[in-house]
């Protein structure tokens, strides 16, 4: 492995949102573009602007690393039109091999698959990968850890959006292992009753009422909403009841596959086939099944297209884990002899934010910016930051896909933050984890917890 990989390996660098890929393991390719993936399209999420805004000499570092790492010759950056105060910080000291792709305010236009249709012209295969076509993708954040990593700089926090039902919306940098009740904390606490957080996004986020779990290096947004919201509401069915549902209400009108934004590129998904196939019993229904295996999840089929309030999504999801599980996924090839030619209508089906967020019930959020703030964990005096009273985090051994990191640490051992307490287990796919603050360790096993001296 080269001096880049491993530092990035070492610092703990992974995709900083989603299933969290190790970012080691996508330099290690030989390209022509890396892509910067600046679009946040789910509403109320405010942290690539952010880091945009006021890490834009740490993102263009992390960006020209990736390109001499992979050999690309062109960068790109996909945000917005919108984003107008963002693009006139970026143009003003952007480097000459690093462009902007500027982007519809339309739902899902940071879907990777789609990003890299708008910027290059060209489809990523049914089940490949962005290298396939000869491009490295990453978001923000991940670029930004990348010349860090540089540096030799760990991966200690996360940039994270809390909004919603909270006094005060805002966007920070917060130590990885606090829970997401101080998190919430911090925005002066919850304004409702009842309630739920969607970790991540409305659209692609996931609820839960416990408020003791950590903030990871994953962790993007913690949107607080009433239990009564459409997303809440939809978020919350149990999966018995979704497939109850869906089995005896879908009639079958298409609206779900005329507009997925997977489908409208030529993808071999139709999730009103996915719906059919609750219909139908045993191995029978495999064909319809299998319409379902290049679903992306983006849940706009159900967030959206649905006439009836059904959750094609989901059906798609617990589809393919079910083909799954039995071994009759299609193979990439397979995949690929489905893909069929970009819709013609594609461009007139994209789905407005503004329309978005209103369906979504969160209208009465989005006029609010979550915007930046300093905390001052270490309570520095002379420090002009907000002061932060952490008295304890836990993090998780397994923050990425792949192997956990092997704890090097035992109760007792006192670390100072950005000291290793995990390194990457040998021989396979995995990054190191770091202490987030000074202290010491007061147990180990599947997380470490560090309690502040």
């Amino acid at each position: 492995m080269n001096p880049l990989l491993k530092q990035v390996q070492d610092s703990g660098v992974i995709g900083a949102g989603g299933a969290g890929f190790p970012t080691y393991v996508k330099l290690d390719c030989q390209v022509d573009m890396v892509l910067a993936n600046g679009a946040e399209c789910e509403p109320l999420l405010y942290k690539d602007q952010v880091l945009m805004q006021r890490w834009t000499s740490d993102l263009f570092g992390g960006m020209l690393l990736a390109m001499k790492e992979v050999g690309a010759s062109r960068g790109v950056i996909g945000i917005k039109k919108k984003n107008t105060d963002t693009i006139a910080i970026l143009e003003a000291t952007l480097p000459n091999t690093i462009d902007l792709c500027l982007m519809d305010d339309v739902y899902p236009a940071g879907d990777e698959v789609e990003l890299v249709y708008k910027a290059t012209g060209k489809r990523i295969p049914s089940g490949g990968l962005p290298k396939d076509i000869g491009v490295m993708v990453n978001n923000i954040e991940s670029f930004i850890n990348v010349f860090r990593a540089s540096k030799n700089i760990a991966v200690t926090e996360t940039m994270i959006t809390v909004h919603g039902e909270v006094v005060t919306p805002y966007t920070a940098w917060l130590p990885i292992g606090i829970t997401y009740q101080e998190a919430i904390d911090l925005a002066g606490g919850i304004t409702c009753h009842d309630f739920v957080v969607v970790e991540g996004g409305p659209m692609m986020g996931s609820v839960t009422e416990d408020l003791s779990q950590p903030v990871t290096k994953i962790s993007s947004g913690l949107l607080v909403l009433p239990k009564t919201n459409r997303v809440a509401r939809i978020k919350q069915r149990s999966e018995q009841d979704l497939l109850r549902i869906g089995k005896a209400a879908c009639d079958q009108c298409r609206m779900c596959s005329s507009m997925c934004p997977r489908g409208l590129l030529g993808y071999p998904i139709q999730p009103h086939l996915a719906m059919r196939s609750l219909q139908v019993s045993g191995v029978n229904n495999l064909p319809d099944a299998l319409a379902a295996q290049a679903c992306s999840g983006c849940n706009l089929c159900t967030m959206w297209s649905c006439p009836e309030g059904l959750d094609p999504s989901r059906v798609c999801g617990i589809t393919k884990r079910t083909l799954r599980d039995n071994n009759h996924l299609l193979t990439p090839v397979q995949l690929q002899e489905r893909t069929i030619d970009v819709h013609p209508l594609r461009e007139y089906r994209g789905v407005p934010t503004k329309r978005l967020v209103r369906r979504l019930e969160l209208t009465d959020y989005i006029h609010i910016k979550a915007e930046f703030i300093e905390f001052d964990v270490l309570k520095n005096q002379t420090s002009t930051k907000i002061p932060v009273d952490i008295n304890h985090v836990t993090i998780p051994l397994s923050q990425h896909i792949g192997k956990p990191a092997v704890a090097i640490v035992k109760v007792g051992d006192r670390v100072k933050k950005g000291q290793v307490i995990g390194q990457a287990a040998p021989d396979a796919l995995s990054v190191a984890v770091h202490a987030s603050i000074d202290g010491n360790v007061i147990s180990v096993d599947n997380v470490i917890v560090i309690k502040r001296i």
